[in-house]
């Protein structure tokens, strides 16, 4: 079961991220600015909502457990490629289940369209 829509806006994100992630609370625009611009790019083409503020969290995380800026970013950028892969099978999956065909993008091999 979906979660309750935000306030009185209807509910637009029908993958499975709700059931595979925890969404943490915040400021998604602050946390969105406190990013370093390489990561802000890449959570600007990511296919799904990125969820800015999980992000930061990791970002300060990975920060700490580097010793690094510039691992902890490399490290971020790879585990959001594949949180989006997973998100992405995982959305294949349901619909498969649900429609008993391949998600049309699968199916036609057809790459995330991405902007810029």
């Amino acid at each position: 079961m979906p979660p309750p829509p935000v306030g009185d806006l209807p509910l637009n994100d029908v993958t499975e991220r709700e059931r595979m992630w925890r969404r943490w609370p915040g400021d998604d625009w602050a946390a969105f600015d406190a990013l370093p611009p390489a990561i802000r790019r890449r959570l600007h083409v990511h296919a799904y909502d990125a969820w800015t503020v999980n992000a930061l969290k990791l970002w300060r995380c990975f920060r700490r457990q580097t010793g690094s800026s510039a691992r902890a970013e490399r490290r971020l950028l790879r585990y959001l490629d594949e949180c989006e892969a997973l998100e992405r099978e995982a959305f294949a999956a349901a619909y498969a289940r649900a429609t008993g065909c391949a998600l049309p993008h699968d199916a036609a091999r057809a790459s995330v369209l991405r902007d810029g």
